[in-house]
């Protein structure tokens, strides 16, 4: 039996952005992607803790170190700059394997969203 587990997970990042004119995503800093081991066009969940909104999308690679978290497109109507979120993947696997495995997860500076 498989089973759909947390894969990565970003606690708590500050939205830099929200562009509601461009083609759906979110774009977030690679040092960020590569610390919660997320990569681009991975789907995405996105909690807003702000709002309670909860929503799904893709993500694109963000300049490295520059701390960006734009929801584009129309995620951009279910946050605004400053709102604080949650990303999460998930990932399917045999049952006794999840019991072990162990998601990466980061929990950036909210002021910055820099790796603390």
């Amino acid at each position: 039996m498989f089973i759909e587990v947390v894969k990565s997970k970003i606690h708590r990042v500050t939205v830099t952005e929200a562009n509601l004119n461009y083609i759906g995503s979110i774009t977030i800093d690679e040092d960020l992607l590569d610390a919660a081991n997320l990569i681009a066009n991975e789907k995405v969940s996105i909690v807003n803790n702000n709002n309670g909104e909860r929503f799904e999308t893709y993500i694109i690679k963000g300049e490295r170190g520059s701390g960006v978290v734009c929801l584009n497109g129309a995620a951009a109507r279910k946050a605004q700059p400053g709102d604080i979120i949650i990303v999460m993947s998930y990932a399917m696997m045999d049952f006794e394997e999840a019991k072990t495995f162990k998601p990466s997860v980061v929990f950036p500076d909210t002021a910055t969203n820099k790796l603390i």
